[in-house]
């Protein structure tokens, strides 16, 4: 049974990373470090298997047994939302039946992809995901997968389907969603480059990759967007886009696994084709490439950057 309701799941919420260590195998002991050193950084929630988590380079079994040990682990203290997305409604369904089981809070799909699907498709999928568990259904507005406003509306229409994540850089949306669809639909943004524009346009909450590595500046521009401090919130912003820009270059999700390695939170490697192991000799370039930037950037105020 979810233990926090969906609409007072706001804040940072990262989407968490899924451990592998240097054979691409699952990592328990690993992904159990990482829950805990999430929920000490004081964020406000998991967005758990989603595409930053790997998902799609896992099984099916894998994606359940990240679920269950994420739920194990996090004992309640904060909401997990699991995504369950899949091409496949049946998978999706498999998913979604599991995550409920295990004890999640909501669960949340991209939209079937590859094929070009219909609106109609689209609303079939999330309908019949929703149908399948007493779950909250985030929707997902992706740009592989965009929905577009038109079939965000009409997915609110669907009992159960109570947000939105909105991963795209037409922000002037999120004012439509709350003016037009309901002030209740819950949105949370999804780019991190994105966030201070994502939070001052009426987002309720923010999830991202780059909250695994630097909370701390998210943190920091929630706060500075609710106090009216948008000159700060820019600035903080400045700060996080310099790092995400830099750490995309030399692939985005390895690069945030390392930060927190180097923070003491050992977060494993990434699979192929994302990359895979990195020996000590390559992270010792990194680190000094990251020192580099820091120096010339004048980057203040990010810790895994402080602690190089």
């Amino acid at each position: 049974m979810p233990v926090f309701d969906i609409k007072s799941v706001t804040g940072v919420i990262p989407a968490m990373v899924t451990p592998f260590d240097e054979n691409e195998a699952l990592d328990e002991g690993r992904l159990r470090a990482i829950v805990n050193f999430l929920i000490e950084r004081k964020l406000e929630g998991l967005y758990i298997t989603g595409s930053t988590g790997e998902s799609f380079l896992m099984s099916p079994e894998e994606r359940k047994r990240v679920v269950e040990i994420t739920v194990d682990e996090t004992r309640g203290r904060i909401p997990v939302i699991a995504h369950i997305g899949a091409i496949g409604t049946r998978t999706s369904i498999d998913l979604a039946q599991h995550a409920a089981a295990a004890g999640v809070d909501a669960i949340s799909s991209v939209p079937p992809f590859y094929w070009g699907f219909s609106a109609d498709q689209i609303v079939g999928y999330y309908t019949d995901i929703t149908n399948s568990t007493k779950l909250p259904m985030i929707a997902y507005n992706v740009p592989m997968a965009a929905l577009g406003f038109d079939v965000i509306k009409r997915l609110a229409g669907i009992e159960g389907v109570v947000g939105v994540k909105y991963t795209a850089s037409t922000h002037h949306e999120i004012i439509r969603i709350k003016d037009e669809i309901r002030k209740d639909f819950i949105v949370y943004s999804g780019s991190d480059e994105m966030a201070m524009s994502g939070l001052a346009f009426g987002a309720d909450g923010i999830i991202g990759s780059f909250y695994n590595s630097m909370p701390e500046i998210w943190q920091q521009i929630r706060n500075a967007v609710a106090a009216g401090n948008l000159a700060e919130a820019k600035r903080l912003q400045e700060i996080g886009n310099a790092v995400i820009f830099f750490s995309l270059s030399r692939g985005g999700v390895a690069m945030i696994k390392r930060a927190m390695a180097w923070m003491g939170c050992d977060a494993g490697y990434v699979r192929r084709p994302l990359g895979g192991y990195i020996d000590k000799p390559a992270e010792e370039k990194l680190k000094d490439e990251f020192r580099r930037l820091r120096d010339e950037r004048e980057l203040s105020g990010v810790a895994f950057l402080d602690m190089l």
